[in-house]
């Protein structure tokens, strides 16, 4: 009985060490990038973004670039989802290949959380340079609590040089000169290997107790005193106590070679300064919207009012940081990458000038493969199924105006 016990606590060990490995090693391929990997309604209903600019496509290690531009916090913010009012300006990218020099908005640096209102449009930036030479996806994003990641269009920037040149210069409080990127790395190396050198020694003492079946059949049949000896305990207490030796002593020793301290700013950031838009003279309303699935486009029936003094046409429909084009009217100039905007994919029934005080309906087709390919088409099977995004008009003199636009939309398969 006692060999067999011996045989199924090694096997049992063995199966552990197995699965600890496979979980080391095996990491599962996403099923979506970036955005995609994101509800449709959490893009088209949250933050908006647009006029958005990557500074440099190409950046050597140590150089720094900038990605910047607006957001609308829609107004129509979906109830499933906790509103922005604690919020984190930050970046989407692939692990640490940038840091973040710094971000602002509305000109205000905000080095943490801000609080952000729904309807208002906000100006942005973020400093960024760089340490990972590769291909890489770099995205606005948006952390809100109880909301998650809102992450916005992205685009591949290429970083230049070796990650071995990288530094991270910062001056401490008392005038210190320090490199982030190794700052007592020799301290970090020998704490994880003392606490892995505990815990191996706590995982080896107990390899000759038996396992997991062998302590299944104890506990089943009333034996689970027998599992543990007063030897084991007060091995369990030499261990305990210890560790928390270990823990003051290098507490103490730590204040008494940094005296000087600064806990980590947590505080809330409000009253933002928003970005004023020119004044919408267009007013619009949805009368219907459906989305065609064989034709990846999406219609819709739009009653537009012209309250201005100068005719106005509708250039551009921009839905979770997909942009949808009539080139007619407006052509993009700022190099916005090519998966996202769709520069011939806006047509209108009638999109000659509409005239002050005109009223017209039209119907208005956003047409794409960027529906599928960004997963805008799995709108049609939430429960809510609505749609959101901006229309930009311009004027005679190049002037552009915004309206938002929130309606249904029905999908059909014919």
């Amino acid at each position: 009985m006692k060999i067999i016990k011996d045989k199924v606590a090694k096997l049992s060990f063995v199966a552990l060490l197995v699965a600890m490995t496979a979980a080391m090693f095996y990491a599962p391929t996403a099923s979506a990038h970036g955005e995609k990997s994101q509800a449709a309604f959490m893009r088209m209903r949250t933050i908006h973004w647009f006029d958005l600019n990557w500074s440099k496509e190409e950046v050597p290690v140590n150089e720094t670039m900038t990605i910047g531009g607006k957001f609308l916090v829609f107004a129509g913010w979906p109830e499933t989802v906790d509103k922005p009012e604690v919020s984190f300006l930050n970046v989407g990218i692939p692990g640490p290949v940038f840091i973040r020099a710094g971000s602002w908005i509305g000109g205000q640096l905000v080095p943490r959380s801000v609080s952000l209102e729904l309807g208002e449009v906000y100006e942005f930036k973020v400093l960024l340079k760089a340490r990972r030479p590769g291909d890489w996806h770099v995205h606005a994003m948006m952390n809100v609590q109880g909301g998650g990641p809102i992450i916005g269009p992205g685009k591949w920037v290429t970083i230049t040089g070796s990650m071995s040149e990288f530094v991270n210069p910062v001056t401490t409080l008392t005038g210190q000169t320090i490199n982030l990127e190794n700052y007592a790395l020799d301290n970090v190396y020998f704490w994880h290997a003392v606490w892995f050198a505990i815990a191996f020694a706590w995982l080896l003492f107990w390899i000759k107790r038996p396992l997991f079946v062998p302590r299944h059949i104890a506990v089943s049949t009333g034996k689970a005193d027998s599992l543990i000896s007063a030897g084991d305990k007060k091995i369990g207490m030499l261990f305990a106590v210890g560790t928390l030796v270990i823990v003051a002593a290098s507490m103490g020793a730590t204040n008494e070679k940094y005296p000087v301290t600064t806990p980590l700013q947590a505080g809330l950031l409000r009253g933002m300064k928003t970005y004023q838009m020119p004044e919408a003279t267009v007013s619009v309303k949805v009368d219907d919207a459906t989305y065609r699935v064989p034709g990846r486009a999406m219609q819709m029936t739009l009653t537009l009012t012209n309250n201005g003094d100068s005719a106005v046409r509708l250039g551009e429909f921009n839905t979770a940081g997909v942009r949808f084009l009539d080139p007619a009217v407006h052509e993009d100039d700022t190099a916005y990458p090519d998966d996202l905007l769709a520069e011939e994919g806006l047509s209108v029934s009638d999109n000659s000038p509409l005239a002050p005080g005109e009223t017209r309906t039209v119907e208005v087709t956003a047409s794409d493969a960027a529906w599928e390919v960004y997963r805008l088409a799995d709108l049609i099977y939430d429960p809510d199924s609505r749609f959101a995004g901006l229309l930009f008009f311009w004027d005679e003199k190049g002037n552009r105006q915004l309206v938002t636009v929130d309606a249904p939309l029905i999908p059909t398969f014919i």
